[in-house]
């Protein structure tokens, strides 16, 4: 056994008699000794329960748990609109709007674990070629990295060799902004690495966990354990596609552009300020990402992000009466919800960083400040050189939505990462249908839902900008939409008009 500590006999235990056990039965959870062994295959209600020698048991197999989380009762039912297990009370609150509620034993009896397991094993073993594929890629181009560097020196002496003590201080300057540079591209090729190492080292627990979860389990927890692990794997592989468009997965090539005067004025060298610049290269890598999208769902299912199937329903209406202009809303992840008024025509955006923290822009001062939620206080203020008209965060990053189209990605310092002009870089433009698209947010699936505000209309835009939809309108009780959030994790959320009369709580299912 993996526990030097001897497994005790539950029902003997419970009868406050201390005896070891002998078997463990996963179904119960708990130990038996031979005693009681024998009475358990005798009642019809635990006859079949799946139960393996106590010195096979290994106690160190993390639980599956087989009760709601929120509500502490048994899971017995399956929701297929949200694709998740539920309790009683989930379904008489949360999905009480949903259709095809299935038993969750039924679902069970019917569901192939081990094709589940055989796809989220392939999965993980292509996102592992990647991952691996990358950091080859970026350790090679590490080592190439120093030989250029090696190169560039040695450049930069030849070029001094030339001319006389006079610059010396620029020979200085030159090599401290090449070594500054490069140890700054190092350590984002380090840490980038550092990264995927620990999607890696996550990923194979992911692939040893899922070993034991249908090895030693009941095949209820074997459903709910793969369902799991299928979840976290569909977020490494949302990482990996995200890594398409990652600046850091980009061929980083250190050149020096030699000042073109150099040569015409070395009989001049008063009049020079450099003697050139240190540039990094950066190249488009091909990452030939071989793996699936949207793995198909343990319970078969219709296209759940096609937007023909998606159906919204306005649950309730709140009076908030705050009576003014609003610019933005956010749902924080304990369910409180934030409106932001807006100040003389100054648009005044938010977003969640994580639990604690959000960030704000403050288009008159031309700044993001990132705010402490818990002790209400501001712990960064990030300078910018235009007014801030949209933000949003990923991988630990600001996408900040400028004046002159531009889009340009910082890190949480204020650190330029990335500078995108919207005219050059336009995938699509969605132009039809919307009269005054105020507020904007994404579901699970990249969709993209709108409030129309002069319409009073929710429109929902499918992510390749190809399809449009109206989900709610005037008809269904919705007045000047002005901005709509989703909360937490969840197919539900807010809608705030234009004069913060109303919070309208909604609920999105997919058909």
């Amino acid at each position: 056994m993996a526990s030097s500590k001897p497994i005790l006999c539950g029902p003997c235990h419970k009868g406050e008699v201390t005896t070891k056990a002998d078997i463990w039965c996963y179904n119960c959870d708990e130990g038996l000794c031979s005693t009681c062994l024998s009475h358990h295959k005798r009642f019809r209600a635990t006859c079949d329960h799946k139960t393996i020698d106590i010195k096979s048991y290994k106690p160190s197999i993390q639980t599956i748990k087989t009760e709601c989380d929120k509500h502490g009762q048994q899971l017995n039912l399956y929701c297929p609109s949200h694709l998740m297990p539920c309790c009683d009370e989930c379904i008489s609150t949360v999905h009480s709007k949903c259709t095809g509620i299935k038993s969750l034993a039924g679902v069970v009896d019917k569901t192939k674990i081990e094709k589940s397991k055989e796809t989220v094993e392939t999965d993980i073993h292509s996102i592992l070629n990647v991952l691996e594929t990358i950091i080859n890629n970026k350790s090679k181009n590490i080592k190439t990295g120093e030989n250029q560097i090696v190169s560039i020196k040695k450049s930069i002496k030849r070029i001094r060799q030339e001319i006389n003590k006079h610059l010396d201080h620029l020979e200085k300057k030159l090599c401290q902004e090449t070594d500054t540079i490069w140890n700054q591209e190092k350590s984002t090729a380090t840490d980038f690495i550092s990264e995927i190492e620990g999607k890696k080292k996550n990923l194979k627990e992911m692939k040893e966990h899922l070993q034991t979860v249908t090895t030693h389990t009941s095949k209820l927890q074997s459903f709910l354990g793969v369902h799991q692990i299928d979840q976290q794997v569909h977020q490494c592989q949302r990482y990996v596609e995200d890594l398409e468009n990652d600046e850091r997965t980009k061929e980083v090539d250190i050149k020096m552009k030699q000042n073109d005067e150099i040569e015409k004025i070395l009989s001049k060298l008063e009049s020079l300020e450099s003697l050139g610049e240190v540039i990094v290269i950066k190249t488009e890598v091909a990452m030939n990402i071989e793996i699936s999208v949207g793995t198909e769902p343990q319970v078969p299912l219709q296209e759940q992000s096609n937007i023909n199937n998606m159906t919204m329903n306005i649950e309730t209406k709140i009076e908030i009466n705050i009576k003014k202009d609003i610019s933005d809303m956010i749902c924080l992840m304990d369910g409180r919800v934030i409106v932001v008024e807006s100040v003389v025509k100054l648009t005044y955006l938010l977003l969640m960083i994580n639990q604690n923290t959000i960030a704000i822009t403050y288009p008159n001062e031309k700044a993001i400040k990132i705010f402490n939620m818990e002790n209400e206080t501001v712990t960064k203020v990030i300078t910018l050189d235009k007014l801030c008209y949209g933000l949003s965060f990923s991988n630990n990053s600001l996408a900040v939505g400028l004046e002159k189209d531009e889009i340009r990605i910082i890190d949480l310092e204020g650190n330029t990462l990335k500078s995108i002009q919207v005219e050059s870089k336009q995938i699509w433009k969605y132009t039809q249908d919307l009269e005054s698209p105020e507020g904007l947010c994404t579901d699970t699936y990249g969709n993209i839902i709108v409030a129309d505000y002069y319409s009073d209309r929710i429109i929902v835009i499918s992510k390749d900008g190809q399809n449009s939809k109206v989900l709610i309108s005037e008809e269904d009780g919705l007045e000047n939409p002005k901005c709509i959030c989703f909360k937490h994790n969840e197919c539900s959320g807010f809608i705030c008009d234009d004069s913060s009369n109303y919070l309208t709580k909604f609920n999105l299912t997919y058909r």
